[in-house]
């Protein structure tokens, strides 16, 4: 298959995953979130242990083991997406899944926040006006629900910083998972273990079918993470931009049209106005990749043979 048709499927594949996934956490009823997070972490490790172990890919572990740097940044990252899973299993199992969808509307701005707090990045006119109108949307939906949308908030700053820290990492989809899970399954089973001995834990007391699900959320991690990486080798970066917005596009199809949530005119605003920031950052993105493409163009290939444009080896 052509590779950049299989990067479309990858990606529309991932998307659409990550788009249905309050439909499969409301199935984990009556696990609370910390018990779904600790399942997750736990059965995710399992997942990606048993993919390794099938592919033979281990070397890995035996470089992390000498760059201390690196095994920090996992650290970091560990805790990052610890709180993103907890915070998006609670909100769903709290009701609030149009809350949790408009998280993932504004975490791309969030991201060009995070770029200019954290690598001095300088933004363009374009993007400054994108981030006026989402703060804008950000005080409407503030006045609508009468606080913060605390929990949206806290899903983009803890997936945008996931995602700064990935990036400096540069480790593969499924070594990266497995790292991470490895870091926090040992909370994460002490939790098990306390709330099995306590008798508040639900793994094995529900049904065949609920014990079934927790652990399938191992491979409903691991498989949409892989699918995305996938998608990343094989498709530009504006295109697997665009693609990003599925997810929560089907989220917030979730909560309003499957669970009835309430859409109240201010809140239709609010959301109105991040799609409107999501648009003018969009179009700017698309323009500049279209303007860095025809240079490159102009410029020609690059003169290989007398050692201009090689590749850093």
């Amino acid at each position: 298959m052509n590779p950049l048709r299989l990067g479309y499927l990858y990606g529309i594949g991932a998307y659409l995953l990550w788009g249905f996934f309050p439909l499969y956490f409301k199935l984990l009823r009556p696990s609370g979130p910390m018990e779904i997070l600790a399942q997750r972490v736990v059965w995710s490790l399992a997942f990606v242990a048993l993919l390794l172990a099938a592919l033979r890919n281990w070397g890995f572990l035996r470089e992390l083991r000498h760059r201390r740097s690196t095994m920090a940044g996992i650290g970091v990252a560990a805790l990052l997406i610890a709180g993103n899973w907890g915070t998006y299993i609670y909100g769903v199992n709290a009701d609030r899944v149009v809350e949790t969808a408009l998280g993932y509307f504004i975490t791309p701005l969030v991201s060009v926040l995070l770029g200019v707090a954290v690598l001095k990045e300088r933004l363009r006119p374009t993007q400054w006006a994108a981030l006026a109108v989402g703060t804008l949307a950000v005080a409407v939906l503030t006045v609508d629900y009468g606080h913060l949308p605390y929990l949206a908030l806290l899903l983009a700053v803890t997936f945008s910083g996931y995602g700064l820290v990935k990036k400096r990492l540069g480790l593969p989809a499924a070594e990266g998972l497995f790292a991470e899970s490895a870091v926090l399954a040992v909370p994460a089973l002490g939790y098990l273990g306390w709330l099995t001995w306590q008798a508040e834990a639900t793994f094995g007391q529900v049904s065949a079918g609920h014990t079934a699900l927790l652990v399938l959320a191992g491979a409903a991690t691991a498989i949409p993470l892989l699918l995305f990486a996938g998608a990343a080798n094989r498709l530009p970066l504006s295109v697997l931009g665009l693609l990003q917005y599925l997810a929560p596009v089907l989220q917030l199809g979730c909560g309003v049209l499957v669970f009835h949530e309430p859409m109240p005119p201010a809140r239709l605003a609010g959301f109105a106005l991040v799609w409107l920031a999501l648009a003018i950052f969009t179009v700017d993105a698309l323009r500049v990749t279209g303007r860095r493409r025809r240079e490159i163009r102009k410029e020609g290939p690059p003169l290989i043979a007398s050692g201009i444009g090689r590749a850093p080896s």
